[in-house]
C-alpha cells in the first residue's frame, strides 16, 4: 500500500534532491578557493541536473586552467565529432617533467627490472562507458575538482605517488543524449514513478554510442573511434589500476569487484585476483563508513578481455567494475525507498577516492606485478610446446590488413613470412604473418588466438569465444617448430595505398569482387552513374598485357553502356581511392568461360536499403547492420520504426533488412505488403529474430527449433533447486564460434574462397536444413564447434543446421541467416554474405519447395 501512494503522489521539488558540496564531501577537507567548483561553472549543484558533455568539457578545460596538478588533453573524437578528453593529474613538480615519468614506466617492463623505488602508480579512472549510466560522469566533476582544489597532506601523498588519467566520459555521444533526454523530461517537482516518461526511453537508447554499438564490448574489437583513442593512450601509459564506472538496475545496490571467482579468464595470473581484493576491502570500508549496501564476488565475470574492467588484466593492470544502482532519472522509487541521482553520484566518488587510497598504499605491489607480468612474457612463451600463430592474407589485401592494424594497436608483432610453410599439415604461402609468442603481449597474443572450449566453470556474463582469426575468415595454424621458419626481420607495419596505371579508354574493364572494399567501391561507382554487370561465372578476358582470369563475382564494366562522359575518370580515381586494381579488357571475345555480352552478366545497380527497427529489434543489431552499411558498403539504409512503417511505398526499396528483434508488432496489412512487395522482385533479409519473422510469415520455407525446443533436448531429471543456474548456464549459447559448410557456386557466398565459414553464435534459436535442392548456402558442419563453450547436448542440435538459406518468393528472393553476420562489427568474414545480398541477391533462383 505504502508504494501504490508513492508512486500515485510523490512530487518531489528541484530542492529536494539538490545537495551541496558538503554532501559529497567530508567536513575535514579543505579546497583550494582559487579553483572553481562545479556549481560556479554549471550554475546548478551535482546531481540537479544531468551533466551535458559540452558542460563537462568546459569545467575540465577551466580546471587545467587554474590549476598546475592538470593536464588536459583531447586524444581523439566521437562519431559525432565530439571531443574524448583526458586529464592527467599529479604533482605539479612532476607533471612538468610527465614525458620523463611516462618513459621511465615503461621502460621498467622491458628491462627486467621488477623493482620500482620512487616511481609513481598509474591510476587510469574512466567513466560512464553507457550513456545512459551517467552517474559515473557526474560524479567525475567532483573528483576532478578533488584533485584539482583539494589540500593537506592526503592529497599530496596521493599526488606524489600516482599518475592519474582521468576520462570523464567514455561515451561522448551516448552521454550527451541521455542527458538532454533526462533533462527534458523533467518538471519543476520530480516524479520517482518507475514508470514516468523520464524512466524510460525511447528505442534506441542512450546506452550506445552513435551506431548503437556497446563500447565497452570494443576495447578489443576496436571498430569505433571512442576505443581506438583510448587504447591508444592506454600503452602510452599502461595503467596499473583501470576503473570502470558503471550503473545497473534500480533495485539493487552497488559492486564493485572481485566478481565471480571461477569466471576470470584462465590466462590471467592469480595474482591478479589477490591485488584485486586487496584493492575491494578499501572500497568496502568507505561504504561501510557511509551505510551503504553493496556486494561483491555473486555476479559479473573477467572472462571476456574486451571489456573496460578486463582488457588491463592481459595489459599487466587490474581492472575494476563498478556497478551502481541507477536511479536513471533524478529521483526513482525503488526496493529501498527513494533512489535520488545525488545518491549514486557520491557512492561512485566514494569508491573513485578508495581506488586512490588502494593505489597509494598497494603501489609497489602493483608496479612489481606488473613488471613480473610483461618481464617474465618470453620464459613463459619458451615454456609453450609451440612457438607461435601463422595467418594466411590470401587475396584480400584489405581484409588482412585490418586484422594487421588490429594487432598493432594491441602492442602485437607480426612479421611477413619470407619463405612458404608447412603447419600443422596446411600450406601458407609468402603472403602470410607469423604472430610469435615470445613478446611483450604474450598472453594477449595467446588469448586472440584461443580456442579454448571447457573451462573451470562454463557460465558467461558475456562472449565465450572470440578468436579474431576466425572472425575475420583467415586461415590459421599453430607454428610447433622454428624450423623451417622464414621472416622478415621487421615486423608488419601498415603502407600506403598502392597507386596504379592510369586507365585509358577501352572496350570494357573489369576488377575482383575478392577485396573487402569491393562493394563500397561498387556502389560509389554505380551511385556515380557507372553501368555495371556481375559475372555469375568465372571467365578469361584478352587484355594489352595478356589474358587476364575473372573469377565468379568479378565486376565488368562495358564502354557500349556508359552514358557518364566522365567515366574513365571515375574509375581512375575509384581505383586509387579503394585500393583495388581496375584492369582493362580489350574485347567482348573471351578465350574461356562467357563472353561478355552473356546472359551470365547479369545487371547490379545500387541498392536502396529500408532497416526495420523500433521497440521490439534489437539496437545492438540494427546499429550493428548500420554500422557495416554505413562504413564498409558506402550505402546509407533508411531506418524505419515498425510503428512507421505503414505510412511508407515500399516500391522505393530494394531491399528490407531484418536484423534480430521481434516483428510481430507489423500489422498484418504491413506483413501483406511485405509478401507482395517480395513476390514483385524486392530482395529481404533476416536474421536470427528476423528470419523467424519471415518464416513465421511463410516467406522463408524453412523449419526451425526455438530456444524451448533446444531447451528440452537437456535431461532434468533429478535436478534439485540448487542446480537450475547451472543447467541454465548449460542451455545457453553464450557466444561461441562454430564451423560452416560454404556452396562456393551460390552468388551469395562470391569473394569467399575457403569451403568453410566460421560464423559466431550467440542464440540457440536454430534454423533447419531445407530439403529443397538449392537453397542450403550455408550447412554447419557435423562437428561444428571451433572455439567458446557450448554444451554438447545443443552442439549435437547444431550440427547439419542450416546457417543460411535462400530462395525465391514469385519474383523476389527471400534469405535467412540463423546468425548476425555482421557481430559488434568484427565479423569481417560473415559480413560479406549481407553486401552479396545487396548486389547480387536478385541473381540467383531457387524454388524454396521440395
Amino acid at each position: 500500500m505504502r508504494l501504490v501512494l508513492t508512486l500515485m503522489v510523490v512530487l518531489l521539488s528541484f530542492s529536494s534532491v539538490a545537495k551541496p558540496l558538503s554532501y559529497y564531501f567530508e567536513q575535514d577537507v579543505k579546497f583550494d578557493p582559487t579553483i572553481p567548483t562545479p556549481e560556479e561553472v554549471l550554475g546548478y549543484q551535482v546531481g540537479e541536473w544531468h551533466v551535458r558533455h559540452d558542460q563537462l568539457v568546459r569545467y575540465m578545460e577551466i580546471l587545467a586552467q587554474k590549476s598546475d596538478r592538470i593536464n588536459f588533453e583531447v586524444i581523439g573524437r566521437t562519431h559525432e565529432q565530439r571531443p574524448l578528453v583526458m586529464l592527467t593529474i599529479t604533482a605539479a613538480n612532476k607533471l612538468s617533467n610527465i614525458e620523463q615519468t611516462r618513459q621511465a614506466h615503461l621502460a621498467r617492463l622491458s628491462n627486467n627490472n621488477d623493482k620500482a623505488q620512487d616511481e609513481p602508480a598509474v591510476v587510469w579512472m574512466g567513466y560512464s562507458v553507457h550513456g545512459n549510466e551517467s552517474s559515473g560522469s557526474n560524479s567525475s566533476l567532483l573528483v576532478a575538482y578533488y584533485l584539482a582544489a583539494a589540500q593537506g597532506d592526503e592529497i599530496n601523498n596521493l599526488l606524489n605517488n600516482t599518475v592519474i588519467l582521468l576520462d570523464p566520459s567514455l561515451n561522448p555521444d551516448g552521454l550527451a543524449r541521455f542527458a538532454n533526454w533526462a533533462n527534458s523530461n523533467r518538471g519543476m517537482n520530480l516524479s520517482s514513478d518507475p514508470k514516468t516518461r523520464e524512466h524510460v526511453e525511447n528505442w534506441p537508447s542512450s546506452r550506445t554510442n552513435h551506431y548503437w554499438f556497446d563500447l565497452n564490448r570494443d576495447w578489443l574489437l576496436l571498430q569505433h573511434p571512442e576505443s581506438r583513442a583510448r587504447i591508444a593512450k592506454f600503452h602510452q601509459w599502461k595503467p596499473n589500476i583501470l576503473t570502470d564506472f558503471h550503473e545497473m538496475g534500480p533495485n539493487s545496490s552497488y559492486f564493485f569487484q572481485p566478481g565471480i571467482p571461477s569466471r576470470k579468464h584462465p590466462i590471467t595470473p592469480d595474482e591478479n585476483v589477490t591485488l584485486t581484493k586487496a584493492i575491494a576491502n578499501y572500497h568496502a570500508k568507505t561504504l561501510d563508513e557511509n551505510n551503504a549496501l553493496y556486494f561483491t564476488e555473486e555476479s559479473f565475470d573477467d572472462f571476456y578481455y574486451g571489456k573496460g574492467s578486463t582488457y588491463p588484466d592481459v595489459n599487466g593492470g587490474i581492472g575494476i567494475l563498478f556497478e551502481q544502482a541507477s536511479s536513471r532519472g533524478h529521483i526513482q522509487e525503488t526496493i529501498n525507498g527513494p533512489l535520488s541521482f545525488p545518491f549514486t553520484i557520491k557512492n561512485q566518488l566514494l569508491t573513485s577516492l578508495s581506488t586512490f587510497k588502494a593505489a597509494v598504499d598497494n603501489r609497489q605491489a602493483l608496479l612489481d606485478y606488473q613488471a613480473k607480468f610483461y618481464n617474465q612474457a618470453t620464459d613463459l612463451a619458451s615454456d609453450e610446446s609451440f612457438e607461435g600463430y601463422v595467418v594466411e592474407g590470401a587475396s584480400d589485401n584489405t581484409r588482412i590488413e585490418y586484422f594487421l592494424e588490429l594487432l598493432k594497436q594491441h602492442q602485437i608483432n607480426a612479421y611477413p613470412l619470407t619463405k612458404s610453410l608447412k603447419a600443422d599439415g596446411k600450406n601458407f604461402s609468402t603472403h602470410s604473418y607469423f604472430v610469435p609468442l615470445a613478446q611483450p603481449q604474450y598472453r594477449l597474443v595467446k588469448a586472440i588466438f584461443s580456442e579454448q572450449k571447457n573451462f573451470a566453470d562454463n557460465t558467461f556474463y558475456d562472449v565465450s569465444g572470440w578468436t579474431l582469426a576466425h572472425a575475420f575468415n583467415l586461415p590459421f595454424s599453430k607454428v610447433k617448430s622454428s624450423w623451417g621458419l622464414k621472416v622478415a626481420d621487421k615486423a608488419w607495419e601498415k603502407v600506403a595505398t598502392p597507386s596504379f596505371a592510369s586507365l585509358t579508354e577501352g572496350y570494357a574493364f573489369g576488377f575482383s569482387w575478392d577485396d573487402y572494399l569491393a562493394p563500397k567501391m561498387l556502389n560509389s561507382l554505380l551511385q556515380q552513374g557507372i553501368k555495371a554487370r556481375v559475372a555469375l561465372k568465372a571467365l578469361t578476358a584478352k587484355s594489352t598485357s595478356g589474358e587476364i582470369n575473372f573469377k565468379p563475382g568479378s565486376i565488368i564494366i562495358p564502354a557500349g553502356l556508359q552514358t557518364n562522359t566522365d567515366w574513365i575518370t571515375l574509375l581512375n580515381k575509384a581505383q586509387n581511392e579503394f585500393g583495388i586494381a581496375i584492369k582493362p579488357i580489350t574485347s567482348g571475345l573471351t578465350s574461356k568461360g562467357a563472353d561478355l555480352g552473356s546472359r551470365s552478366m547479369a545487371v547490379v545497380s545500387a541498392p536502396k536499403v529500408l532497416l526495420i527497427g523500433g521497440q521490439g529489434a534489437s539496437q545492438y543489431e540494427v546499429g550493428e547492420v548500420w554500422y557495416y552499411l554505413d562504413r564498409f558498403v558506402g550505402v546509407a539504409p533508411t531506418i524505419v520504426e515498425m510503428n512507421r512503417f505503414s505510412s511508407l511505398e515500399l516500391s522505393d526499396y530494394s531491399h528490407i533488412v531484418l536484423a534480430h528483434g521481434n516483428y510481430n508488432s507489423l500489422s498484418d496489412a504491413d506483413k501483406v505488403a511485405i509478401k507482395s512487395w517480395v513476390r514483385k522482385g524486392g530482395v529481404i533479409w533476416g536474421h536470427k529474430g528476423g528470419a523467424k519473422f519471415l518464416a513465421d510469415q511463410q516467406l522463408l520455407k524453412a523449419s526451425y527449433l526455438s530456444r524451448q525446443d533446444v531447451a528440452s533436448a537437456f535431461n532434468t531429471t533429478g535436478l534439485s533447486y540448487g542446480d537450475k543456474d547451472h543447467l541454465a548456464g548449460r542451455q545457453r549459447i553464450a557466444g561461441a564460434i562454430f564451423n560452416t559448410n560454404v556452396d562456393l557456386t551460390h552468388p551469395l557466398t562470391f569473394s569467399l574462397n575457403r569451403n568453410t565459414l566460421p560464423v559466431f553464435k550467440n542464440s540457440t534459436w536454430l534454423l533447419e536444413a531445407s530439403d529443397a535442392p538449392f537453397v542450403n548456402v550455408l550447412t554447419y558442419t557435423k562437428k561444428p564447434l571451433l572455439a567458446g563453450f557450448t554444451d554438447a547436448v545443443n552442439v549435437e542440435q547444431v550440427a547439419g543446421g542450416a546457417g543460411l538459406i535462400a530462395h525465391s518468393y514469385g519474383r523476389g528472393t527471400v534469405i535467412g541467416m540463423t546468425d548476425d553476420p555482421v557481430f559488434r562489427g568484427y565479423w569481417y568474414g560473415t559480413s560479406r554474405l549481407l553486401s552479396n545480398a545487396l548486389f547480387f541477391g536478385h541473381t540467383f533462383r531457387a524454388n524454396g519447395e521440395r
